[in-house]
């Protein structure tokens, strides 16, 4: 594989997984607006973690009606949004995502999903071939069918903890550290 310094990253984000992470499973309801990622961190994280540059591909579901300010939001932090449509129960974003995944085998560049998803999971094995693969998400919602491409060079970061992708802490329940125990966060 050529120089890591003259790569890209492909950002490649679920975004209805994350939203819907987010809504269901912390804090079961729709998210407001303040409490949604920041995107643009994202992308910031991805070239300052790898030391190269990021390219976002935001995938997003669009049948019948898109969503012209969000789009317009991602295209001013330089994402390329995939609106996508199908039949109705298709899975558009997971076989888009899939098929981009597939497609980045070919290119010398590295991949970052944001997504919780074991549909993928084939896909991401695949690139585990001495490029850099990383998943995003809320940790202890990814799939654990990931974990066994940690062995693999797959590295794991969390949306909030490591991305710091959003501007308030979320009710999120897991384990802690002990370095970063602070008992104020329970009293």
């Amino acid at each position: 594989m050529a120089d890591h310094a003259q790569r890209t990253t492909y950002v490649l984000v679920d975004g209805e997984n994350i939203d819907a992470t987010l809504g269901t499973s912390i804090l079961s309801r729709r998210p407001q607006p303040d409490e949604r990622p920041r995107w643009d961190r994202l992308l910031n994280f991805a070239t300052e973690e790898w030391d190269q540059p990021a390219k976002g591909l935001f995938f997003l579901a669009a049948n019948g009606d898109l969503p012209m300010g969000f789009i317009q939001a991602l295209l001013a932090m330089e994402y390329r949004p995939v609106p996508l449509s199908g039949r109705p129960h298709e899975k558009v974003v997971d076989i888009a995502i899939q098929r981009t995944i597939e497609a980045l085998k070919a290119r010398d560049a590295d991949v970052m999903l944001v997504s919780h998803d074991s549909d993928f999971v084939p896909q991401l094995g695949d690139l585990c071939d001495g490029r850099r693969i990383g998943l995003i998400g809320f940790l202890e919602f990814r799939s654990k069918a990931f974990v066994e491409l940690e062995s693999r060079g797959l590295e794991f970061f969390d949306l909030e903890y490591d991305v710091d992708a959003f501007t308030a802490r979320l009710p999120r329940v897991r384990i802690i550290p002990i370095d970063e125990f602070d008992p104020f966060d329970f009293l």
